[in-house]
Parts: structure tokens; C-alpha cells; sequence
């Protein structure tokens, strides 16, 4: 048993009762007074175990025996990385920084690192190659030679040794000769003979492994299918990413044979939190990146293929009273990444029936919100946020009151445990 497990036994049946949706205004006030006990000041980040633990039990459900990569950018707190990527159901983890690969495969002894973005930061990768035992578990992504030639210039081939790399392999539809392009932006390796003339050249160098493969289908994992009151949309997503895992599982699949062919390819990681049932059909994959389904941003409540809890949120400080119906609380401004859109800010959850006021949205030190709950709050009272994603929001904060329950149910801050932020690490 973990020690995030064995922190929520002590709740019983809480887990299975899911308070969070039977009972959101109790849930959410349950968590307010378990870190008003503790005395914990604003702008304050809690994860609830017992949400936590369901939505572990979800992403591993769903993937359907497939491994999980555990994906660090949508966590960054290293206690629950670990706790996390040692359990049945997860093997190794995706990292998004060089030096965080590093930091995690020595200090939390992480024997199976993927870079999920290529990287050509030289002071980083200089500490890297100079770090054998990291060097073993750490495999950088490429997707052009010239990101070779920059390990190089940094290290010799002679004076290292081999480098472990995968190829990011583009995972997006593209349709009408490439007119149409639905996915991020990320490799231009799409097809087998971009792949294999990058393969080529990674094997016939010196200094480097070939071991694995990375493809990311952005445009099923992180596109909702299930908006509220867009029905027209949701329909034609759906055909979208039918169509695109039909074709995505027939492209990769031939085009890992054929590298396999050139190298041992290890690793085939795909897919993310928002598509594990589909990247799980793919024969060819060997396992699955998913992180942000652990916490549960409000991203996801547009997907219909599942719910999670929302494990993660964040409360701030109530501080002022300028009208009858309108409060601002200090800070709010943790806007998640992506194209700026409303559905990117942090929203409002507890007291329910609160709201931005249009003309300022959340603010970088204030954020004024209106409804009717704003009538019954006064300066020191606390409003509580789900971010959008999950990993971002704890680069806002040093720590995470880890909420637990009691024999009645009750919550209370069984733990506080530092983010990447508070083990003094900024990356990206």
C-alpha cells in the first residue's frame, strides 16, 4: 500500500461515495474548514486522497492493462510522482525538462525517464552527459538531426557515453495533401520515410541508442467532445477522432515495424489522459502518457468518455467589497496554457453561484467575482478554484495540503508537501 492509500483508508467508504459529485457544496466546505484548522494562509492548493485514489483507479481502468507513463508536467509535486509512477498499472515517467529528467531519475531513483519535448539546453544536457547513472534511465526526444548535433557540440561522443533518444513522431491527421493539419504542432516526422531516414542517421551515429518512439494525439486526448450546449461541435469531434485514431493506429503501427527493423525500440509511448481507451487499441504502443486526469481540471468536464474527481483546487482570500453583489479575492490570475479563451481560466466552484466580472476576468494580483454568494461573503472569508490543467497551478505555490478523513468522514489536512516551486526547481 502506498502512502497516499494508506492516508485515505482511514476514510472507509469516502472514495466510493464520491462527495464531490453528490454532495459538491459539502465537499468543497469540508475541505475549507480542514485548512482553516490547520491555520493555512491564502492562495492555498489542496488535493483530496480520496478523489486522488479515484481517479487513479479510472486512468488505470481505462487503459485496459496498457502501462501508464505517468506524465510530471501535469503533477509537479514529486511526493505524489513517486508515490504514483511505483504503483501496479504505471511504468516510468514523461518528463518535460533536460534538468527535471535528471533530478527525478537520481533523486527519486526513477530508472525509466522519457523526454516528452526535444531540448537543446546546453548547460542542462552538459549535466546530464556528465551523470552515468542518469544517462542509463534518461532518454532524450529528437525529431532532427541538428538536435544531435547540438548533444555533440556540448559533449563529444568520445568523451561520453551512448545517449538513449527517441524520434517524436507527428501523430496529427493531415488531409488534402497536408492542406488540413488537425493536431499541435510538434514533429515534422509524420510519415515512414521521414521516420526511417531520421532512424538511419541516429544509428549510423556515434554516441547514440536508438530505443524508442513518441507520438502524441493531441487532437483526441486534449480536444472535448461533450461541450455543454454544442451539440453540432461535439458530433463532428467526435468523427474527427474516429477517423484520425483509425488512420494514427495504421501509420504508426507500420512505421514501428519498420524501425524495429533498424533498432530495438524499448519504448512506444502515445496518447494521453484523454484518450487512453483509443491509444490502448494500438497494437503497437507499449505505453501510455497520462498525468492531468490524476488531479482533474475542469478541462475535462467537457469529455464524455469520462468524469474525474476534482482532486486538485486552489482557495483564495476574500479581500474587499467594492458593490452589494461583487467581491475580489488576491491573486486568480493562474491561467492555464493554451489559446486564450475563458475556458483556460481558473473557475470558480465554492461558495457556489460566483462568477468574473467580464471587463477583468482573473487578475494577476485581484480578481473582483459577482453572484449571488457574493452577498454573504466578507474580507477574510475564502473562495475555491479548479485551474483549468493541473500541473501549472502548483507552480503558483510552494505547497499542497493533502486533505484526509477522518473515521466520520470529515476532512482534514493530513499532510503538506512541497511542489516543484517548493523544493526550490523552476524548469519551464
Amino acid at each position: 500500500m502506498g502512502r497516499l492509500e494508506a492516508a485515505t483508508t482511514h476514510s472507509g467508504a469516502v472514495a466510493s461515495s464520491q462527495p464531490w459529485s453528490t454532495d459538491p457544496d459539502g465537499y468543497y466546505a469540508g475541505i475549507d474548514a480542514a485548512v482553516r484548522d490547520a491555520g493555512l494562509d491564502a492562495p492555498t492548493l489542496a488535493l483530496d486522497l480520496a478523489a486522488l485514489e479515484h481517479n487513479i483507479a479510472d486512468l488505470t481502468a481505462r487503459a485496459a492493462g496498457v502501462p501508464i507513463r505517468l506524465a510530471s508536467k501535469s503533477l509537479r509535486v514529486r511526493s505524489i510522482i513517486d508515490d504514483v509512477v511505483a504503483r501496479d498499472g504505471f511504468a516510468g515517467l514523461l518528463a518535460y525538462d533536460v534538468a527535471e529528467a535528471q533530478w527525478l531519475a537520481t533523486e527519486s531513483n526513477i530508472d525509466d525517464v522519457l523526454l516528452g519535448y526535444p531540448s537543446v539546453r546546453r548547460a542542462a544536457l552538459a549535466d546530464l552527459l556528465a551523470d552515468d547513472v542518469a544517462l542509463t534511465r534518461v532518454t532524450l526526444l529528437v525529431d532532427d538531426v541538428a538536435q544531435l548535433d547540438v548533444i555533440d557540440s556540448v559533449v563529444s561522443p568520445a568523451h561520453r557515453s551512448a545517449v538513449r533518444v527517441a524520434i517524436d513522431l507527428d501523430a496529427s491527421l493531415r488531409l488534402f495533401g497536408g492542406r488540413v493539419h488537425l493536431g499541435v504542432r510538434r514533429s515534422p516526422v509524420h510519415d515512414a520515410d521521414a521516420a526511417l531516414t531520421l532512424a538511419r542517421a541516429i544509428v549510423a551515429r556515434p554516441g547514440f541508442a536508438l530505443v524508442g518512439v513518441m507520438s502524441y494525439e493531441a487532437q483526441v486526448a486534449g480536444v472535448a467532445d461533450d461541450v455543454d450546449g454544442k451539440p453540432l461541435m461535439n458530433r463532428a469531434t467526435r468523427a474527427m477522432q474516429r477517423v484520425s485514431m483509425l488512420e494514427l493506429r495504421r501509420r504508426r503501427g507500420a512505421i514501428i515495424s519498420s524501425l524495429r527493423e533498424l533498432a530495438d525500440i524499448e519504448i512506444v509511448n502515445a496518447g494521453g489522459t484523454g484518450s487512453l481507451e483509443e491509444t490502448a487499441r494500438d497494437g503497437s504502443v507499449t505505453d501510455i502518457a497520462a498525468g492531468s486526469g490524476l488531479f482533474g481540471g475542469h478541462l475535462f468536464d467537457g469529455y464524455r468518455r469520462f468524469q474525474p474527481a476534482p482532486a486538485l483546487m486552489f482557495g483564495l482570500d476574500v479581500t474587499r467589497r467594492p458593490a452589494p453583489k461583487i467581491i475580489t479575492c488576491a491573486g486568480g490570475g493562474w491561467i492555464a496554457s493554451g489559446p486564450p479563451a475563458p475556458d483556460r481560466l481558473p473557475r470558480p466552484v465554492w461558495p457556489a453561484g460566483l462568477s468574473y466580472v467580464g471587463t477583468e476576468a482573473a487578475g494577476e494580483v485581484q480578481t473582483p467575482l459577482t453572484g449571488d454568494a457574493a452577498s454573504t461573503l466578507v474580507p477574510g472569508d475564502r473562495v475555491w478554484f479548479r485551474h483549468t490543467k493541473s500541473g501549472e497551478v502548483c507552480e503558483r505555490a510552494r505547497t499542497v495540503a493533502l486533505i484526509g478523513r477522518d473515521q466520520n468522514g470529515q476532512a482534514r489536512v493530513d499532510d503538506l508537501v512541497p511542489t516543484y516551486r517548493g523544493e526550490e526547481k523552476c524548469y519551464l
